[in-house]
């Protein structure tokens, strides 16, 4: 069995030894002691009571210990500090489309890979796993857990759910995922999106911009080498089943257009992402992936 084109629970176990020194972002400490004070990478995330001071200028009146302050006979307002654990979802598309690659991997295979990474890494950071896997026809939700108990469960949809055979690519498709994710999901977690965007329909948008209100969003877009550059110049015949075409890339137009149109969907997800300060990064099936990852996130971590 070819480990480029079929996912297998070994290999992503194995994934687990390769995240030491792999961070999903920064974590930024609490500045002050009033909750408008606090700044944190991840929107909307929850806090927990730590102690009680004198209240100073500049506190949010909302946080005064009322009780404290009748006590004390002067004003104390309480201190917080960020919750030591959040969920981090991920959301897996593995329709038909992702059965392909011309070198190193298939991307589903790479959806799979990525997305087991990104779990070891939480649970080694100690953050909650769960999230979505989503196939042609059917689909996973796994609502987050610790330790190994929400990241074992997606690594096994994952391998249950991957695409065997390629298939038709249908437009829209991916938004019923997002729409599940978007309902799902717990204000002040982390969300990651591993896909190749190919089935993204006209609701995206939407379920993009209402989980980014209150999450703190990553897409991972995936492609493979030949989809940005076209086999060298000679007569193809592309297709699966009965569906076949044939690519002439000896003429010019043909190359410029290949060009064009994966640099356009390429173009579409970058700045719907920007519209809705979601973070976006590329990975491709060549790349090595923790390096990949690693400076994907990092460059997150630096411009949030």
């Amino acid at each position: 069995m070819n480990e480029g084109t079929t996912l297998t629970l070994n290999q992503l176990i194995r994934l687990r030894a390769s995240t030491r020194g792999l961070e999903l972002g920064a974590r930024r400490r609490t500045l002050s002691a009033q909750a408008g004070g606090y700044l944190s990478v991840y929107h909307g995330r929850g806090m927990e009571f730590d102690e009680v001071r004198t209240y100073q200028v500049g506190d949010d009146a909302r946080t005064i210990d009322w009780r404290v302050t009748a006590r004390r006979g002067r004003p104390h307002t309480k201190l917080f500090r960020e919750e030591r654990e959040r969920p981090v979802m991920l959301l897996v598309d593995l329709h038909p489309g992702m059965y392909f690659g011309s070198r190193v991997q298939y991307k589903s295979v790479l959806a799979g890979r990525l997305s087991a990474l990104m779990g070891w890494a939480a649970v080694r950071a100690g953050d909650r796993v769960g999230g979505i896997v989503h196939a042609a026809d059917q689909h996973r939700e796994i609502y987050p857990a610790a330790r190994d108990s929400g990241l074992l469960p997606m690594l096994q949809a994952m391998i249950q759910l991957q695409p065997s055979a390629p298939g038709n690519i249908a437009m829209g498709r991916m938004d019923h995922a997002l729409a599940r994710m978007s309902r799902m999901v717990l204000p002040g977690s982390m969300i990651v999106i591993f896909s190749d965007f190919r089935e993204m329909g006209n609701e995206a948008e939407k379920h993009l911009s209402a989980m980014a209100q209150h999450n703190d969003v990553i897409t991972a877009f995936l492609y493979d080498p030949l989809e940005t550059t076209p086999p060298p110049a000679g007569l193809y015949r592309l297709g699966f089943n009965q569906q076949r075409l044939a690519l002439d890339t000896r003429h010019a137009s043909v190359i410029e257009q290949w060009h064009t149109q994966f640099q356009l969907h390429r173009e579409i997800i970058r700045n719907l992402c920007m519209r809705h300060a979601v973070h976006f990064m590329e990975i491709a099936t060549t790349d090595r992936m923790v390096h990949a990852l690693r400076n994907g996130l990092t460059r997150h971590g630096k411009s949030a």
